[in-house]
């Protein structure tokens, strides 16, 4: 299950909790429910973005009862992103990929902002796109956890995968939908491609 590899990675993920029917929710929050089965596809399951505690929680409670002992209900606090969009990570290179706001414009609807081509050392070797749609800190940090990435899935690596992680500069938001704090980076899918 990705959930808990990504928390075993000890990288800036989503703040999900198992859900069980009874568990409470906040109304002072928007609320993302999310599925993931044992075994299978994890890929297009049902899921719940941003709606009231009590929204949620009957979404939950019905998907508890559809996945019982066949795998799990996640939820967290809803956020709204940004700037999303993927991390290839290759033995040569990475290629970060990016959209404004939702990952679902790169994924679904075909958009690209800008895509980035970057060495191991570093060094950008093709770009594409609004060359101004990263800060340098945004840059630096894709790049710290590109690489921390690749020391630990350096096996797959090696026989010829790349490691492709969805990410978003996300920011917190109240239940009215606006946008709240300072942006922070999170992952929320990790996956091997052959």
């Amino acid at each position: 299950m990705g959930f808990y590899e990504l928390r075993e990675l000890s990288i800036p993920t989503i703040p999900w909790k198992e859900y069980f029917p009874g568990v409470e929710l906040s109304d002072e929050f928007l609320w993302t429910i999310r599925s993931a089965v044992n075994h299978g596809d994890d890929l297009n399951l049902p899921r719940l973005v941003g709606k009231t505690a009590g929204e949620a929680t009957t979404f939950a409670d019905n998907l508890y009862k559809q996945l019982y002992k066949k795998g799990m209900v996640v939820y967290y606090p809803y956020f709204v992103a940004q700037k999303s969009g993927t991390l290839n990570i290759h033995l040569d290179k990475i290629i970060i990929e990016a959209v404004k706001d939702d990952l679902w414009n790169l994924v679904t609807d075909q958009k690209l902002d800008v895509s980035l081509t970057i060495t191991k050392d570093n060094d950008i070797t093709s770009s594409y796109g609004e060359k101004n749609f990263f800060n340098t800190e945004e840059i630096s940090q894709l790049i710290q956890y590109a690489q921390k990435i690749s020391r630990i899935y350096r096996d797959e690596i090696i026989d010829g995968n790349s490691i492709l992680l969805e990410w978003s500069f996300a920011l917190s938001c109240n239940k009215n939908k606006q946008p709240t704090g300072k942006p922070y980076l999170v992952f929320y899918e990790v996956r091997t491609i052959k």
